[in-house]
């Protein structure tokens, strides 16, 4: 029986957001997540099933096992099931929230300074399709 997959959501127009994207879908071997940005109303509607505010656009969000997580932890639960050396960083978890989310907002204020923005959201290659969520590969009945 195969495992329910996780979903990250991201800021689809941040280039920041983009990169981070990019490298979980390579690091991803075990194709356990699925990712769609923020912006999309497939996105809108699986979220608003767990009173995430339509407009939440600051943070990645990260659904697994029906239960949200947002900012430094969301980060932290997909680094540590990817492959590479990016589960190391995942004991940081024990640290409380307090300490590890201004870090993550510090970044998250100032990403569009840093890095850029796009006009729209990213659309996947072909190779990468499988891996953004669609109505026909959601985990959630959608009427989209």
């Amino acid at each position: 029986m195969s495992q329910k997959k996780s979903i990250v959501f991201f800021d689809g127009v941040c280039n920041l957001c983009n990169t981070s994207i990019d490298f979980i879908i390579r690091h991803d071997t075990n194709d356990r997540f699925l990712v769609g940005a923020l912006q999309d109303e497939l996105s809108k509607q699986i979220l608003s099933d767990f009173d995430v505010d339509p407009n939440y656009l600051d943070s990645l969000v990260l659904l697994e096992d029906d239960q949200v997580f947002y900012r430094s932890t969301a980060a932290l639960k997909i680094a540590k099931n990817l492959s590479g050396i990016t589960p190391i960083l995942y004991p940081f978890i024990v640290l409380p929230k307090f300490l590890r989310d201004p870090v993550y907002d510090w970044i998250a204020r100032n990403r569009y300074k840093w890095f850029g923005k796009k006009s729209t959201c990213r659309l996947p290659t072909p190779e990468e399709k499988s891996k953004f969520l669609t109505p026909s590969n959601s985990p959630f009945q959608t009427s989209i």
